[in-house]
């Protein structure tokens, strides 16, 4: 096989083609002695001889625009290649058949009516009724298939095929869409579509796990404050713990305020189970519950809560646009039904916006806050989304009781219903109760949810005795919202807290984009009527970005009956400067008095990504106050701490704080301390071993493995060296973390998953510990060889199936053009090798020996089994007399020598040059030619079964220069300096 252009290995043996027959004539010259120099003469004939005369044939890669590539078997001649047209349309998946005598393939190009067939025996190629004349020598049949010319797929099929000699790669390019492109395109889209709707592929699922007694979990949080003025230092300190209890998260949340009395109001402790399972109530809370209500309610609910409302993502109809402000340049994370959905980042004015996806049932909505350098608002913010939706035929409920911790003990009681009518109409209802209205202590309700069209969406509720609402949204796919709600209030109802008679609302926003600038605005209306008057507000936003600058402009209006109008402007432009630092401009102007009412200069700057600086001044031009201030935060990796001096007039306060966390996990003796919050959290803990004996469990003695790499999709991956475990955290709970598992870092080629992706669902407040088993696969290789006219030659395509010790067919693979095989994947155990049957009748074939039986061994490095010879030959052909079985090799992977290394990665100092790149055979060879000229070289592995062949160690530049001169004429052209580290 031809494993580098200017490399041809034969019969186990390897052969320079810089110079191609001098190069092999003095190898033999070294190897065999004088007096059989004409039996030498004879065997150099044979190594050079090829297949079909005239022809080379190797191995090609090719490359097909947006498919990817792949290695074929081909023939070459004077630079000119021919294509195997069954392994290319398979490949492209392209519909072909190839006749039992190989000199014919047909089927249909794309299209079913546009049929071909490419006739070897008449030299011609019948395409959509067309007939295309074939010169002599383009087309070209072998026992193994049949070949066409590369310039002919371009004419006639439209797949043009560009030839690299120098590379042996073959470039196809097409305007077609190819089915394979096709096949792709649409798996894509189901896959974007499932994980859309929460649906993920995985070969490993590990379930929730319910402990009766369980502490896993604690965040802390200390703020002291003191001042230049007489009086006692203010201190706030809270504390949370997280654990399990009889099955069922348990957060409590205690909270001390130095200027406070400690009382239970200010505690918060919440007991949660659920299970989504369970057909009838998927989710019991017990504690401070979070209950939605009619009623204007400021204090916390003591009670309990149920609902069958499953903890997962469900599938979305639509979205819903909603906006706010918090810090400048900080980050919002929107959590749904406790998912992250997806994330913004506030402006320069800390504006931002969200498109919600609308979710069947009852749509819990939290935002969190992350500074832009990596602080945590502890807040978490919960938003009402008006449009409640359900699929047709179910039924969702919610049912909430309690005592609101009011000074009143006003009982609280609340149940509501949703069912889908239809896929776009829903209707619900319920009764809400609270003792302390003395309008009506008892409200019934019902609602509507209606989608007119996909992008318009109505919603409506009556609330007796208290309000009616009606809300009507439009949705463009440009990003353009139109939103129209109005509320009437039932006249003298104490259960809103507020005097109104109606609010009406209207809102509309769209997302601007240009090449070099993009921006957003958006205009809101409110007018709220009273008994007596009525006031009308007003808010235009506009926000951009261009470059490093983020500006916004902010304009309010005020308008009361008979008063003058109140209209402001804040004016903000921040630019990211070099060195990681950020400036912020900020003025507000008041258009009435014309005058500057306030102006805020800020500068940050981050200190290598472990914390920032930040200083700020403000002046308020009619309050006639300004405020200094100067702060250090430092993120350690235990916690996160910060210091800040403030001076607001002649008020100067030191504040300091301190936060941070805690997991603990007992089983594994796992305790780690972090900047981040946790409580409320899940964590993982991977630990990858050698599973001996293949029974998926580790038992004694089996060592654990390091090299494993991870991709999840959400919390924090670390790696430890010490005990090779792999921890991630900080993963929300009860949702399915997908992690994929990525062996090729691991030491040895026979270390193998059979497990990849992993579906772990997050338990809150627990560390869950997951062992997973690195399988060592033995690998079984050997060759088929065709005799013709006293000529032995390797045969290609051939199918050769691996079965075990009861007869069950376990896998396959297929010869190369040269004929050799290999398979790597094999537990230890007593197995046999055969050529597929069904092939070797389709081709007349029979071989010998039918059947090659082999063991493999166990043991930590994995077994190579090699020399599984077979020789076919056609059928019906005299057998071959005194037939002597092949003794089989058994051996360890990598042994052409001892100093041949496959490493993960380029370590240690010195320069490295990077030699080749081969698939594992050819790989091997080539270090082995390479020790021959003591090269210190390793085996790096690569992607899609290839190896980067690498000599290290080398003391300098110009050494490095010879070392790549003397590599160009042993075969090596493209060698070249990787990196330097001294």
């Amino acid at each position: 096989m031809l494993f580098n252009r200017y490399w041809f290995c034969k019969d186990n043996r390897c052969y320079n083609l810089y110079n191609h027959g001098t190069e092999i004539l003095c190898i033999f010259l070294k190897t065999l002695w004088l007096p059989v120099f004409f039996m030498g003469l004879f065997v150099v004939n044979n190594c050079c001889a090829q297949p079909t005369a005239g022809y080379d044939e190797v191995e090609v890669l090719i490359n097909v625009q947006h498919v990817g590539e792949t290695e074929l078997p081909a023939l070459v001649r004077d630079q000119t290649i021919y294509l195997p047209i069954g392994n290319l349309f398979d490949f492209l998946r392209i519909k072909n058949t190839v006749s039992a005598k190989m000199d014919s393939v047909s089927g249909f190009f794309i299209n079913p009516q546009a049929n071909y067939v490419i006739d070897k025996p008449h030299n011609h190629i019948v395409y959509s009724d067309k007939i295309y004349d074939v010169k002599p020598g383009d087309l070209i049949s072998t026992p193994t298939g049949l070949y066409l010319q590369s310039d002919y797929f371009g004419k006639i099929f439209g797949l043009t095929c560009a030839f690299s000699f120098r590379s042996l790669s073959v470039m196809l390019s097409t305007t077609l869409e190819l089915p394979v492109v096709r096949e792709m395109r649409l798996e894509q889209t189901r896959t974007n579509l499932n994980r859309l709707n929460g649906v993920v592929k995985a070969d490993t699922i590990v379930g929730r796990t319910y402990p009766l007694l369980h502490f896993g979990m604690a965040d802390y949080q200390a703020v002291t404050t003191i001042n230049n003025r007489p009086g006692p230092r203010d201190a706030r300190v809270s504390l949370s713990l997280g654990g399990v209890i009889a099955g069922g998260e348990t957060d409590v949340v205690v909270n001390y305020h130095s200027t406070e009395a400690f009382i239970e109001r200010n505690q918060y402790y919440l007991w949660r189970l659920a299970n989504n399972d369970n057909l009838f109530a998927k989710q019991f809370m017990l504690g401070k519950i979070y209950g939605q209500s009619i009623a204007s309610i400021y204090s916390p609910i003591v009670g309990a809560q149920l609902t069958n409302a499953p903890t997962t993502y469900k599938k979305s109809f639509g979205t819903y646009t909603i906006s706010d402000y918090t810090e400048p340049d900080w980050t919002v994370e929107l959590y749904v039904n406790n998912i992250l959905i997806t994330y913004v980042k506030a402006n320069a004015a800390g504006f931002y916006s969200f498109k919600v996806p609308l979710i069947y049932g009852n749509t819990v909505v939290k935002l969190r806050f992350y500074g832009p350098y990596g602080e945590e608002k502890s807040s978490e913010k919960y938003i009402s989304i008006p449009f409640i939706f359900m699929p047709k035929g179910e039924f969702e409920y919610v049912a909430s009781a309690g005592m609101v911790e009011d000074g009143h003990e006003s009982r609280f009681g609340r149940f509501s219903g949703n069912y889908g009518l239809s896929s776009g109409i829903t209707i619900g209802g319920g009764a809400e109760y609270l003792s302390s209205i003395t309008s009506g202590a008892s409200i019934p309700f019902v609602n509507t949810s209606v989608r007119i069209f996909s992008n318009l969406l109505f919603s409506g509720e009556y609330d007796h005795g208290v309000q009616s609402k009606a809300l009507l949204s439009y949705n463009l796919p440009s990003g353009m919202q139109l939103g129209v709600n109005d509320t009437w209030y039932h006249k003298g109802q104490t259960a809103v807290n507020n005097t109104y008679l109606e609010d009406r609302k209207a809102n509309f926003s769209i997302p601007f984009r240009t090449h070099n600038f993009s921006g957003f605005s958006m205009l809101t209306l409110e007018q709220i009527v009273l008994p007596v008057t009525k006031y009308t507000t007003g808010q235009w936003l506009l926000s951009g970005t261009f470059g490093n600058f983020n500006t916004n402009v902010n304009t309010y209006a005020l308008v009361t009956d008979g008063n003058s109008p109140y209209v402001n402007s804040t004016f903000t432009v921040a630019a990211r400067l070099p060195k990681n630092i950020l400036l912020t401009q900020q003025m507000q102007y008041e258009y009435f008095s014309k005058q500057v009412v306030e102006v805020k200069t800020e500068f940050k700057k981050i200190l290598r990504g472990n914390g920032y600086i930040d200083v700020f001044y403000e002046r308020n031009f009619t309050s006639n106050i300004t405020n200094i201030q100067a702060g250090l935060t430092y993120y350690f990796s235990f916690a996160q701490m910060g210091s800040t001096v403030t001076k607001s007039n002649n008020v100067v306060s030191y504040i300091q704080s301190v936060s941070g966390s805690l997991i603990h996990d007992s089983k594994s003796h796992y305790n780690n301390f972090n900047n981040r919050t946790n409580v409320g959290k899940g964590a993982v803990i991977l630990v990858p071993f050698l599973d001996l004996n293949g029974n998926g469990r580790r038992d004694a003695g089996e060592p654990k493995v390091p090299g494993l790499a991870v991709r999840v999709n959400g919390g924090r991956v670390a790696q430890s060296d010490k005990d090779t475990t792999i921890r991630i955290t900080d993963l929300e709970a009860y949702v399915n973390c997908i992690i994929e598992l990525d062996a090729s870092g691991l030491d040895r080629v026979a270390w193998q998953l059979r497990k990849k992706n992993y579906s772990v669902a997050i338990d809150p407040n627990l560390v869950k510990t997951i062992e997973v088993p690195i399988s060592v696969f033995g690998e079984a290789s050997g060759r088929v060889i065709i005799k013709n006219n006293g000529e032995e030659s390797g045969m290609g395509r051939l199918i050769i199936n691996f079965y075990n010790n009861r007869s069950v067919k376990i896998a396959h693979t297929m010869t190369e053009a040269d004929g050799y095989f290999s398979y790597l994947g094999l537990l230890p155990g007593n197995y046999s090798a055969q050529i597929d049957t069904a092939q070797s009748a389709k081709l007349n074939l029979v071989s010998i020996p039918g059947v090659l039986p082999f063991t493999i061994i166990r043991n930590n490095e994995g077994t190579v089994v090699d020399g599984l010879d077979f020789e076919v030959k056609a059928a019906g052909e005299p057998a071959i007399e005194n037939l002597v079985i092949p003794e089989i090799k058994i051996k360890t992977p990598v042994l052409i020598n001892d100093n041949i290394t496959i490493a993960p990665a380029i370590t240690g100092k010195g320069i490295t040059i990077q030699t080749a790149h081969f698939k594992y055979h050819n790989a091997l060879a080539a270090v082995a030619v390479l020790t021959k000229y003591n090269y210190k070289a390793i085996m790096v592995r690569a992607d899609r079964g290839y190896f980067n062949i690498r000599i290290t160690g080398i003391e300098d530049r110009n050494k490095a220069k010879g070392i790549i001169r003397k590599l160009k004429y042993i075969g090596f052209p493209d060698a070249y300096i990787l990196n330097e580290s001294f």
